[in-house]
C-alpha cells in the first residue's frame, strides 16, 4: 500500500468550477489547494482575525461585499490589505460581482489570485466542498482488482498471478463492469464511503497473463467499464490451505480496515474447479442482502434453534 499527500492546483480548479481569473497577469502554477473547508471573511472583514485558517479558499457572498461597500474607504482598504497579506490561496466573487479597486489593487500587490463565479454563493460553496472533499480525500493506492458488480463495489485483493484479473475478465463477460486493474487507488470520502477508481495511465485495461493487455472498453464496449465505484466488499484469494479452516456459515464477518474505515472482507481459498467469478456474484448479492435486512447464516441458525426448541418440548410432552 501507498498513501498520497492529495491536493488541488488552483488552476484545475478554476476550469473545474468555470472560474473567471480577474488577475490573470499573476502566475498560477505552483498554487495549491490543500484544505477542502471553505471560509466566507465574515468576521475578518469585521477585523477579527484570530482563528483565521488562512490556507482555506475565501468566498465572498452578497453579504460580505455590502459589508465592504458601506465602509469607509480608508478603512476598507486597510482591511482588504490584511485580508490579502494572511497568504490565502485565492479569494472568490460569488454572483458575478465586480471586483472593488482596492481588492484588485492589493490582489496584484500581494499576488493573491482574484476569481469570479456567476453562481449564488451558497449553491457554488456547496459545489466547491464537495469538489474539494472527494480530490482531498485521505487516498491509498492498493494492488488489486475493483469491479462493480450488480451494484457492488467488489475489491479482489491477494498475491500476484493468483487469477484476480481472469476473475475480473469473467465478471465483464458477464455483465458487470471494470472500475481497475492492477493499481486501485482509493480515496475516503467520509467515515462511511471509500471510493476507488484507475490511474489514468491504465485506466480500462486489464493485464491477461499469457496473453497480454486487454483494453475492455473497445473490446467488451463502454458499458463494460466505469470510472470510479464505491468499495463495499473485499475479496481475498489464496492458496487453499488444508490445514486452516474456513469460514462456512458466515455468523461473524472479518472486515479490512483502508484509511480507518471498516469494510467486509471475505477469504477465498482458490482450488481447481471453483468458479470464482460465481462466488464474487453471490458475495455481491449476499451483501446486497444483509444491507436490506436479511441475514441468511442467522435465518438458518434461527430454524436450526427453532427445531432444537420444539423437539426438546416435544420431548418432555
Amino acid at each position: 500500500m501507498a498513501t498520497e499527500q492529495p491536493n488541488v492546483g488552483l488552476k484545475d480548479l478554476i476550469a473545474k468550477m468555470e472560474l473567471t481569473n480577474l488577475t490573470p497577469e499573476l502566475d498560477l502554477e505552483d498554487i495549491t489547494i490543500l484544505h477542502s473547508d471553505i471560509n466566507r471573511p465574515a468576521l475578518q472583514l469585521a477585523g477579527f482575525f484570530d482563528y483565521f485558517d488562512s490556507d482555506r479558499v475565501q468566498v465572498i457572498g452578497k453579504v460580505e461585499y455590502a459589508y465592504l461597500n458601506n465602509m469607509f474607504a480608508s478603512e476598507r482598504k486597510a482591511i482588504v490589505d490584511k485580508l490579502f497579506s494572511s497568504k490565502i490561496p485565492c479569494l472568490i466573487l460569488a454572483r458575478e460581482m465586480e471586483p472593488l479597486e482596492d481588492m484588485l489593487e492589493s490582489a496584484a500587490r500581494h499576488e493573491i489570485p482574484l476569481l469570479q463565479t456567476p453562481k449564488n454563493t451558497s449553491y457554488f460553496i456547496s459545489e466547491l466542498n464537495r469538489y474539494l472533499k472527494v480530490e482531498l480525500a485521505p487516498s491509498i493506492s492498493i494492488h488489486g482488482v475493483l469491479v462493480d458488480v450488480y451494484g457492488e463495489g467488489i475489491l479482489i485483493t491477494g498475491e500476484s498471478g493468483i487469477g484476480k484479473s481472469e476473475t475480473a475478465l469473467e465478471l465483464i463477460k458477464r455483465g458487470h463492469r471494470l472500475v481497475a486493474d492492477d493499481v486501485v487507488e482509493i480515496k475516503k470520502v467520509s467515515d462511511q464511503t471509500l471510493l476507488g477508481t484507475s490511474p489514468d495511465i491504465i485506466r480500462h485495461f486489464i493485464e491477461v497473463r499469457g496473453i497480454g493487455i486487454v483494453d475492455c472498453k473497445v473490446l467488451f464496449g463502454v458499458e463494460s467499464v466505469q470510472d470510479r465505484h464505491g468499495i463495499d466488499v473485499v475479496i481475498k484469494l489464496e492458496d487453499w490451505n488444508p490445514e486452516k479452516e474456513y469460514d462456512r456459515l458466515g455468523m461473524v464477518e472479518d472486515y479490512m480496515d483502508i484509511l480507518g474505515n471498516k469494510v467486509v472482507c471475505h477469504t477465498i481459498p482458490i482450488r481447481p474447479g471453483r468458479n470464482l467469478a460465481i462466488i464474487v456474484e453471490s458475495a455481491a448479492i449476499n451483501h446486497r442482502q444483509k444491507a436490506m435486512g436479511y441475514n441468511a447464516a442467522v435465518e438458518l441458525n434461527n430454524r436450526v434453534l427453532s427445531n432444537l426448541a420444539k423437539r426438546t418440548k416435544d420431548k418432555h410432552k
